[in-house]
């Protein structure tokens, strides 16, 4: 078996857990209405087909001895009624519990994916990407007939069950104890295999999801799998996990699979005691043939829902194990949230103060330590120092995508703890050096931040950064669609668009994370005139490696040691010949 990341299955659950269910049947309250009326065409269709047999009866014992051939027909048009009234009733019921299911999809994925955008980055560094995907899509999908058609079946079989051994007690009870006699044996078969069954399908869930995230990455990464030819390699990695997904499935059909043979032997059997009792032992005195006939096929109908409560048990043992990763991803906690009764943060200036600040990703690594320094409103300031020293995390605080493990942050003198990160964030723009473009157009990526911004403001952003001479080149410019990330795009263009996209919000705080690492010498010279109008009456971070971004900075503020070592401007730094001036001088920044 390949060995990665993919390959490590989630921890199962031993234990089954009801509340999981309980929990899901929140979703399914909301269509009650419906649902019961469903319910009830499809008790109206089952008592309407039960009647079928009770018509054969009367018409072998009566009908066919007296030749009365009226009321044979009579009998036969009663019993086509039947199955007409059946088929209708149920094709009605059929068409309601599928709308009902598919509304109970949309309502866990909707509330799955309001969930996942209120997570924090630390839940989406820790997992694969593909991981996450399955759960909103394969697994809700695994639950919805289960939730829906499944439990409004289970309801209909019982009722089915119940007014079968009504019927078959009223025709003759001493028969009727000769059908029911095969319960117990299905009963231990089906106990027998049900928490083995369980395990089963948690492990195929876990197979499958760990293809689907090796899947997702390959997807994401095939220009540097093409680039290193790793074609092979991850050929054969994908092959295992399939193979790894082939056998747990083929094991857990193996399982469900073992019900059914037992329940045809167990079928079979009372069948044919029901003629051996009924003619050889209760004797054709005491139980008529027509009585024998209709028992034979009451009893086939009894067969039926346990068949059915059995393929229900085995569709529910699978969804159990869906659902316990949907509520897992539900419940996963949002550790980055607005506090009970947090403010709206007013209007800022763009002060900025760190307060004795501490943080780490983990326990074993802290990345600051009682870090403290201050920026006034309108201060640009650039963060140098080596990779991984802390200078995205300063800015990642300051946008509070993280809370500090002590000390505070404050904007203003307000303690952005204490505001809805809505409020902080709604006054803030971020250029990353990841610059996503979502599919769409053109102008629709620009107002992404703000979604009422006019064509004027759109081009006004875009002359700004550079970005309106290359898009008016395209076929139907700003209204030009984007596929996925921006595949047909040079990765400088997607940068200048989503620098468009970050400045049209016209934010207090910039924030520019290596946000012009891939535009040409000539694009950036352009860009720095923009720059610098915008970067006027505005609090900006800058992290950068070029020289010509960060060198007309108020401050520069080298980050290392889980600190700022030095803080000064361009010359400052330079005349102390410190940790800046080595840096500069190996050309690390130049």
């Amino acid at each position: 078996m390949a060995r990665n990341k993919y390959n490590i299955d989630e921890q199962l659950e031993s234990p089954f857990d009801i509340r999981h269910f309980k929990r899901a049947l929140i979703y399914v309250a909301k269509y009650m209405k419906r649902m019961l009326i469903s319910l009830f065409l499809s008790i109206t269709a089952i008592v309407a087909g039960l009647t079928a047999p009770y018509i054969t009866q009367y018409a072998i014992d009566r009908s066919i001895p007296d030749k009365n051939i009226p009321e044979l027909l009579l009998m036969a048009f009663l019993l086509l009624l039947t199955i007409v009234v059946n088929i209708v009733l149920t094709t009605i019921r059929s068409r309601i519990i599928t709308a009902v299911g598919q509304d109970i999809i949309a309502d866990i994925r909707i509330d799955l994916f309001e969930h996942l955008q209120k997570l924090s980055f630390e839940y989406f560094d820790s997992r694969p990407h593909g991981k996450i995907l399955i759960r909103v899509v394969n697994y809700v999908n695994g639950v919805s007939d289960m939730l829906s058609n499944g439990i409004v079946n289970f309801v209909l079989d019982l009722f089915n069950l119940f007014f079968i051994i009504i019927f078959m007690f009223l025709m003759h009870w001493k028969m009727a104890l000769v059908v029911l006699a095969g319960v117990p044996f299905l009963m231990a078969v089906v106990f027998g295999i049900k928490t083995r069954q369980r395990k089963a399908w948690q492990t195929v869930s876990n197979k499958n999801s760990n293809q689907n995230a090796y899947l997702h990455e390959g997807i994401e990464g095939v220009r540097v799998t093409q680039l290193f030819v790793r074609e092979e390699v991850n050929e054969q990695i994908f092959g295992e996990l399939t193979e790894a997904s082939r056998k747990a499935w083929m094991k857990a059909v193996a399982l469900n699979n073992t019900l059914w043979p037992s329940l045809d032997i167990i079928s079979a059997s009372i069948s044919a005691a029901i003629y051996i009792v009924g003619l050889l032992i209760i004797g054709p005195a005491s139980v008529s043939f027509g009585t024998i006939v209709a028992m034979g096929g009451y009893a086939s109908r009894f067969w039926q829902p346990i068949m059915n409560i059995a393929n229900l048990f085995n569709t529910f043992i699978n969804s159990i194990s869906y659902l316990e990763r949907i509520f897992e991803t539900i419940d996963e906690p949002v550790t980055v949230s607005d506090k009970d009764g947090a403010a709206e943060l007013p209007p800022i200036k763009g002060d900025i103060r760190f307060e004795n600040v501490t943080f780490s990703y983990d326990e074993s690594k802290v990345v600051l330590e009682d870090l403290s320094f201050s920026v006034k409103a309108g201060e640009s300031v650039a963060l140098v120092g080596p990779t991984g020293a802390g200078k995205t995390t300063i800015v990642n605080l300051i946008s509070r995508f993280y809370n500090t493990v002590s000390g505070r942050v404050l904007i203003d003198d307000n303690d952005i703890s204490e505001y809805t990160l809505k409020s902080l964030r709604s006054q803030m723009g971020i250029m990353l050096q990841d610059s996503f473009v979502f599919s769409g157009t053109v102008a629709d990526n620009i107002r992404y931040g703000k979604l009422d911004a006019g064509e004027e403001e759109i081009v006004n952003a875009c002359k700004t950064v550079c970005a309106d001479e290359f898009i008016k080149e395209f076929e139907k410019g700003y209204e030009t669609r984007i596929n996925e990330r921006g595949a047909a795009l040079s990765q400088g263009q997607k940068q200048l668009i989503s620098f468009a996209r970050t400045l049209i919000s016209d934010p207090k705080i910039l924030v520019l994370d290596e946000a012009t690492s891939s535009i040409d010498a000539k694009t950036e010279k352009l860009l720095q005139q923009g720059l610098n109008e915008l970067l006027k009456g505005r609090t900006s971070f800058i992290i950068a490696h070029r020289l010509s971004t960060i060198r007309n900075c108020d401050k520069i503020m080298y980050v290392s040691n889980m600190g700022i070592t030095e803080c000064g401007t361009h010359e400052e730094l330079l005349a102390k010949k410190g940790d800046y001036y080595r840096l500069y001088s190996a050309r690390e920044i130049a």
